[in-house]
């Protein structure tokens, strides 16, 4: 049977129109998932009698991260630790070079209730920042667990508390731990190092009816002769929770979907805490047990940095700060590439991959961070970089008036080409940001005038270089020769080029790209890497489908949030296993910021907003926006046909209007 190009293009929309449909039913059956929402902000999961299924996490502090992988088996808890600690280097000092170590939790030891070693079953489990378990032992005992990594010393905590809830009494024993272990002297940047487990309570007690009794196991590494520091677990724990209170509790986006909330909240959590305190200064690491201590052009310059203004975490601003400085340092009068990395806190790189389009990565992240952050002296600081890297753009211009580069983010996973997609977009928005922060520091109008020319031209040639029908969608090649769809389509949308929007949109959402775990890479591949997806589906609200966009976002949201892997967008699959990457958290949140309500910055203290409310939703509000050097919150309501909105602070309204669907004003502070 020959099926002809129209028959073709009829089943592709009958095929999205299916799987549209599909997806809404899914994202709102609420008895399909693993977890669920509990009324604290949290997630929780019940565990069935005799269930087996594990997970893992990732959670950093200034000098340490954990993965902990956790679940059951047959009922009986399962627990691993995998520590790293970046700042203490090992050889070869490399990209991989923190000390890593891991440790099961059986080999701690076990608690004993009325001398009898208890195999703990959790009834749940929990995550709110923290990952917490609770057990109910055969006499009714309950064994609950807080597992968290300190904000600013190298120590890791499982914090324990024993209860005894009915009315009779019991003896508790708690097990010694004192687990210790040398690395070889020859492996270590600074010689040996310690890395440690003991319990900083232990013994037999005895606990009558409705007492409770903790302890806790305090996990860290030092370099060897280091003095032993008193070290309280409750302050610690308090000090996380003031982290994770105040990370919720600045930019709040508040719509009537729970779940993309609550995705949202937990998404900033991962994106700020994932920063080290390096001899480099603070350095904001991608994470996954290998990426610390080092940033990169497109995690750190390219996703993270143009959010953090947003959420106003200080330590996230001067993390972006600190990495455009690093990669100042690399400006030259040769105009050779910027290195894609800079690592082992400073004194390193690595540019195995070429040159990635990192000077656009760069560009794009700093006039964005630039404007968004708001403080004009800031702002002087980056203009070098920006200009230089817009000059080193300038100059990879080929014959057809697309940037060449050696390969992409994906550093030849995917082919590439000698011109991709991808860098020829960031460079056209790095252009536009850039004329629009050089009129703010006074920069010669000729050079902002020809920024402005230079990304007109641009424009039309990713359209006549790029756009091409791709398996009979009227999108983008990615590169020259390339006959399959690309995730990386998106990036047009995700900079305002609406030109092929239609196409492109219905090729990410078709079969040929669009999976359970959302986009393929590559067309016919089974490898995907969320940070595509993620785009996606920031350029389809941007470029004003929302209803398109809305089923894949809820659908989306939920299965990360309360899927099989919980609760952070992920990296990528195979490769990596789908670890909990910090940069892949910004970019969700940009669906919120950017897309969503449409925030494109301006100004150091203006941008333009276009909100999208999504049809079934009577408003929507972003709440402590801590942008633009202010503080203010951005109100969404439906009138009717249109659209109120207000953005106010507490002192001042700066703006209250109504206006058109898919329209967009301009907001000054």
């Amino acid at each position: 049977m020959v099926i002809s190009k129209k028959m073709k293009t009829a089943l592709k929309i009958l095929f999205l129109f299916t799987f549209s449909l599909f997806l809404i039913g899914y994202a709102h059956t609420q008895n399909d998932t693993r977890w669920q929402l509990t009324d604290d902000g949290g997630i929780e999961w019940q565990v069935k009698a005799n269930d087996s299924h594990m997970d893992h996490i990732e959670m950093s502090g200034l000098f340490i991260s954990s993965i902990v992988h956790y679940g059951v088996q047959n009922g009986i808890l399962k627990e691993k630790v995998h520590l790293v600690f970046p700042m203490l280097r090992t050889i070869p000092n490399n990209t991989h070079a923190s000390l890593s170590h891991d440790i099961d939790y059986a080999q701690l030891g076990r608690i004993k209730v009325n001398g009898e070693f208890v195999n703990e079953e959790p009834d749940s489990f929990y995550i709110k920042g923290i990952l917490s378990y609770e057990s109910t032992t055969k006499e009714g005992i309950s064994i609950k667990h807080q597992l968290f990594p300190s904000t600013d010393e190298a120590y890791f905590f499982d914090k324990v508390e024993i209860y005894n809830p009915t009315n009779k009494t019991v003896t508790i024993e708690m097990p010694k731990v004192d687990y210790s272990i040398a690395t070889d002297a020859d492996k270590g940047v600074d010689g040996v190092y310690i890395i440690k487990v003991v319990s900083n309570k232990q013994g037999t007690f005895t606990l009558n009816a409705n007492e409770s009794i903790d302890y806790s196991l305090i996990y860290t590494g030092k370099k060897s002769g280091s003095e032993d520091v008193y070290i309280s677990p409750d302050y610690e724990l308090n000090k996380r929770k003031k982290l994770i209170n105040e990370t919720f509790n600045n930019l709040v986006f508040e719509s009537p979907d729970e779940i993309s909330n609550r995705a949202f909240s937990f998404a900033k959590l991962r994106a700020v805490e994932s920063i080290f305190d390096t001899k480099g200064g603070l350095m904001h690491g991608p994470g996954g047990g290998d990426y610390y201590a080092a940033i990169w052009a497109n995690d750190q310059g390219e996703y993270a940095n143009p959010f953090f203004p947003f959420l106003g975490n200080i330590e996230g601003n001067e993390s972006a700060m600190n990495s455009f400085r690093h990669f100042a340092r690399f400006m030259n009068d040769d105009y050779k590439p910027i290195p894609s990395s800079i690592i082992a806190e400073g004194i390193d790189i690595w540019n195995g991959a070429g040159d990635r389009g990192d000077m656009a990565m760069i560009a794009y992240g700093a006039t964005r961070f630039a404007l968004a952050y708001g403080d004009k002296n800031q702002a002087k600081e980056l203009w070098p970089l920006i200009e230089w890297c817009l000059e080193y753009c300038k100059r990879k211009v080929n014959d057809d008036g697309v940037v060449t580069s050696n390969s992409d983010e994906l550093e030849g996973r995917f082919p590439a080409g000698k011109a991709n997609l991808n860098t020829s977009s960031l460079y056209y928005d790095a252009l536009i940001s850039a004329a629009y922060l050089g009129k703010e520091l006074n920069i010669d109008n000729s050079i902002l005038d020809n920024y402005n020319l230079q990304s007109k031209k641009l424009e039309k040639s990713i359209e006549s270089y790029f756009g091409r029908n791709i398996s009979g969608f009227e999108t983008y090649r990615y590169y020259a020769g390339n006959d399959v769809l690309r995730a990386w389509i998106c990036t047009p949308l995700t900079v305002d080029i609406f030109t092929r929007s239609k196409g492109t949109i219905e090729a990410l959402f078709s079969d040929y790209l669009w999976t359970e775990d959302g986009l393929a890479s590559a067309e016919g591949s089974t490898t995907f890497w969320d940070r595509a997806t993620l785009y996606a589906l920031r350029g389809v609200f941007a470029a004003g489908e929302t209803k398109k966009a809305m089923p894949f976002f809820i659908y989306y949201s939920k299965r990360r949030l309360l899927g099989e892997h919980v609760p952070y967008p992920v990296e990528a699959y195979p490769e990596g296993n789908q670890r909990h990457l910090s940069a892949e958290s910004a970019l969700y949140c940009r669906i919120i910021t950017e897309g969503i309500f449409g925030i494109r910055p301006t100004g150091l203290s203006e941008f333009t907003l276009s909100p999208k409310l999504p049809d079934g939703w009577d408003s929507m509000a972003l709440r402590n926006i801590k942008a633009f050097n202010n503080n203010f919150d951005i109100e969404i309501k439906r009138e009717k046909e249109k659209l109120y909105i207000k953005v106010s602070n507490q002192d001042e309204i700066y703006l209250e209007t109504i206006v058109g669907y898919n329209e967009t004003i301009v907001v000054r502070l």
